[in-house]
């Protein structure tokens, strides 16, 4: 199911929608996940996941672009928030090499990036290997996806 969009809706404490993210929340800081909350989660929902993807990353590998920063999956279906800081869910790596949350930090003199923080619904409850980089994630849930909404954070550095 590919295409799947959904009432749902992502918003963060932390910062609003299209607005900076606070340096707390980035790599020149504390490095700390933004509270996040969502609701409106689509009939059937069994399972959720988070991820935070920087698509303006001048980085193509693989067959994939841009820089991810956080994979986070195996959220329990009733779940409608994580704090700051979360250890819920299972981690997945990122593109920094390891399972943690990591912030943003674009090249110095890059400009503003843009972070796309998505919230992905499934119709199952994914039993899935930790450390799943996010292209291994999305080939192994892809099928189960039933909706998604995205919260869009920027950042530049100083």
């Amino acid at each position: 199911m590919g295409f799947a969009p959904s009432d749902m809706k992502l918003t963060s404490s932390a910062f609003e929608a299209h607005g900076p993210i606070p340096a707390k929340h980035t790599g020149e800081a504390e490095d700390v996940s933004p509270a996040l909350a969502w609701t409106d989660p689509p009939e059937g929902t069994k399972s959720l996941a988070i991820i935070c993807h920087d698509p303006d990353a001048p980085l193509v590998k693989g067959g994939t672009y841009g820089y991810v920063h956080w994979v986070l999956y195996g959220l329990p279906a009733d779940l409608r928030s994580l704090d700051e800081g979360t250890d819920a869910g299972t981690a997945g790596t990122n593109d920094f090499g390891n399972t943690n949350y990591g912030g943003p930090m674009p090249p110095p003199g890059h400009g503003i990036h843009h972070y796309y923080f998505w919230v992905m619904a499934f119709d199952a409850e994914l039993k899935l290997d930790a450390g799943l980089t996010l292209w291994e994630f999305l080939d192994k849930s892809e099928p189960n996806l039933i909706g998604m909404n995205r919260l869009i954070g920027t950042y530049q550095r100083g």
